[in-house]
């Protein structure tokens, strides 16, 4: 029987990029379609107000990137906050995407705040610090596409750091087998990182900006860390 996956989208794509990519909740759809866990996926996007009917069950809920603050006060953020915070005590499990991973660290005792570092862009590399048994296949290093100036400067007390860089020291980060995050995009493609590039050169000032686009020549593992937030969905099922 497939994962029934709750995409809670926290964004709208740019209108330059909608003709193509259409939105974030079909990005991962796309995605996930890669990886070997057969999953079905239900998208609402809670910055237009829409949530799954009360009392539908979903094995997890993602919480997408946005081009918003996690610490913002939105009406939009504050009804989210207080959706994710209900299915957390009861006991449903959450995954996280950059505004989600920061989102979710804040809400569970942690801190985000705006990099000191400034922006992150292109492709970027992490050290694991953990392998769980759910993180098949097994990778050595991890690289992934990113575009964020926010971070996650302090993770929620019972929370596991996963992944970390000099750059991101709170990349990835698990709180038992309930939350799972990443700072960077696994959905993102080169082709559409390079586009939010382009739209973003001048605020990004030229330094920022070509060592992004030079950084897009790598391979990233956004299909291997697909597989593994699904393997973690799917890790205590037949409990």
């Amino acid at each position: 029987m497939p994962l029934r996956i709750c995409i809670l989208e926290t964004d709208m794509l740019r209108p330059e990029l909608v003709d193509q990519y259409k939105g974030y909740g079909l990005m991962f759809e796309q995605l996930f379609a890669k990886q070997p866990i057969a999953a079905e996926f239900s998208v609402y996007n809670v910055v237009q107000g829409h949530y799954p009917p009360e009392g539908e069950k979903f094995d997890a809920y993602l919480v997408t990137g946005s081009k918003a603050d996690s610490f913002g006060t939105d009406p939009w953020i504050l009804k989210l906050k207080t959706f994710l915070l209900e299915r957390y005590e009861a006991g449903d499990k959450l995954l996280g995407v950059c505004f989600g991973h920061q989102l979710l660290a804040l809400l569970l005792g942690g801190r985000t705040e705006r990099a000191s570092q400034g922006w992150g862009v292109g492709i970027h590399s992490y050290q694991l610090k953990q392998k769980p048994e759910w993180m098949s296949p097994a990778l050595d290093e991890l690289t992934l596409l990113i575009s964020h100036q926010d971070q996650v400067t302090q993770l929620p007390q019972n929370a596991t750091l996963l992944a970390s860089s000099d750059f991101c020291p709170n990349a990835a980060y698990a709180i038992g087998d309930q939350v799972l995050c990443f700072q960077g995009h696994p959905e993102f493609v080169h082709d559409y990182s390079r586009a939010l590039l382009e739209l973003r050169q001048d605020f990004l000032g030229e330094a920022v900006y070509s060592q992004g686009v030079s950084s897009l020549d790598r391979d990233h593992q956004g299909a291997a860390v697909a597989e593994w937030m699904m393997r973690f969905v799917a890790s205590d099922r037949a409990a």
